[in-house]
């Protein structure tokens, strides 16, 4: 039996709930669309660190072949990697629909650079976290290689259980954190952070020390550490992992390889951030979704749900699970919903060939329910409604918002409560 859909959903959820990655549970994870929240190019955290004084590999970006050659030429370095640029990872092991394969190649010849490049932009890189097809290829980066004499792993991140900012590191870098964590979680250290005071000097010392670095570079990766502090701060993260946090031959410590995640609560004070969301790589329906403020992840079910709040997102979509149905997404109202959001909002459910029902489980408490129900009944006229849709309301107005959708004349299913309706939805889908 697959494992129930709240826990299928929370692998792509972990980072809107600020949970630790290193307390993530592992579980099988159904089919969902690629992303949903911001998420930005390597090229793209890259530049944000390098401009906020965080210490990253010399790079350029380039649209064509032609750029590609003339960036390698103006590197003037010994070695250079040239990476494809996709927000899916794997892509050093991924393969182009030119039949090149490799996302990621390293060369010491400009030339090699344009010749590679040709081969990566336009064409699509299949990796083991995209669509079979692959995706689409647009910009590469060809950065300076540098070599790595010692490979650490840090993070900043969000954790409810410390109500607040919390730096984890291990010594143990360029692997799956999560799998040091479980073998050898003494290789893993960590500092909360009060975020009135901010990081201590004597915190950053400490967790240098802990990673491994003395003498001189314990210094220069403490100063790394406070840069990439005030960076998560200033730029509203909810994470920044730095995987790995290297050391060079030369004595350099070196940001190689980064993520960052942001707070989409922050967006109206992050508009430059915000403006450089790449949306090419998401789902149709994604980004139509996002035009009304509308949070959807497709699922691969039959039964659509229509919901305000992930939470409740995901434990309708287990309930349904439970009562032998299948999710086909969920779509997420959010809290200040207005009639028109109700009605966009069924026009994406309905324009999915898989839906065979709609389930909609609202709980008003900033939600007005009679808002919702006079949306509903708009929307089912309007589209001519031609699948099962089974309602609960609870909460604000909610007597006002039953007789709306009592005396509409529509064929609506009410349900009492959630277990209520999620039997009936699966009940109408089995019926057909």
């Amino acid at each position: 039996m697959a494992a129930p859909v709240v826990a299928q959903a929370w692998k792509l959820l972990r980072d809107l709930a600020l949970r630790s990655p290193l307390l993530a549970a592992r579980s099988q994870v159904v089919q969902l669309t690629p992303r949903r929240w911001l998420n930005l190019h390597e090229y793209q955290s890259k530049k944000l660190m390098s401009d906020n004084g965080v210490k990253v590999q010399r790079f350029f970006v380039a649209d064509t072949d032609n750029e590609a050659l003339e960036a390698a030429k103006r590197l003037n370095v010994k070695e250079i990697v040239l990476k494809a640029q996709i927000l899916a990872g794997g892509r050093g092991k991924g393969i182009f629909s030119s039949g090149l394969k490799g996302g990621v190649h390293l060369t010491k010849d400009p030339k090699v650079v344009g010749q590679l490049a040709k081969q990566m932009i336009g064409y699509n890189l299949a990796t083991k976290q995209t669509p079979k097809e692959g995706v689409k290829v647009n910009k590469v980066m060809v950065a300076e290689a540098l070599d790595i004499s010692r490979e650490t792993y840090l993070a900043i991140l969000m954790d409810q259980s410390c109500n607040g900012p919390v730096l984890v590191g291990s010594p143990q870098g360029g692997v799956d954190i999560e799998e040091v964590a479980a073998s050898n979680p003494e290789l893993i250290f960590k500092e909360q952070i009060d975020i009135i005071e901010g990081i201590k000097d004597s915190q950053a010392q400490r967790m240098a020390e802990n990673l491994g670095f003395f003498g001189p570079l314990k210094n220069q990766a403490a100063d790394q550490i406070k840069k990439l502090y005030n960076l998560f701060l200033k730029i509203d993260a909810t994470q920044v992992e730095v995987n790995p946090f290297g050391e060079t031959p030369e004595g350099q410590v070196v940001c190689f390889d980064a993520k960052i995640n942001f707070d989409d609560n922050a967006e109206f004070r992050q508009k430059d951030i915000f403006a450089m969301d790449d949306k090419s790589e998401n789902e149709p329906i994604e980004n139509e979704a996002a035009k009304y403020d509308l949070k959807y992840i497709g699922l691969d079910g039959n039964i659509a749900c229509f919901v305000n709040g992930a939470g409740l997102a995901m434990a309708t979509c287990d309930i349904i699970f439970l009562n032998g149905g299948k999710p086909a997404n969920f779509l997420d109202l959010g809290g200040g919903v207005k009639e028109s959001q109700v009605y966009q909002a069924f026009k994406l459910l309905t324009a999915d060939p898989k839906v065979e029902a709609i389930l909609v489980n609202i709980f008003g408490g900033i939600v007005n329910c009679a808002i919702i129900a006079n949306g509903i009944t708009r929307a089912c006229r309007e589209l001519e409604l031609k699948v099962p849709l089974v309602v609960r309301l609870e909460g604000t107005n909610v007597h006002e918002a039953q007789n709306i959708l009592s005396n509409s004349g529509l064929p609506i299913t009410s349900a009492a409560d959630l277990e209520d309706a999620a039997k009936k939805a699966v009940a109408s889908v089995a019926e057909k």
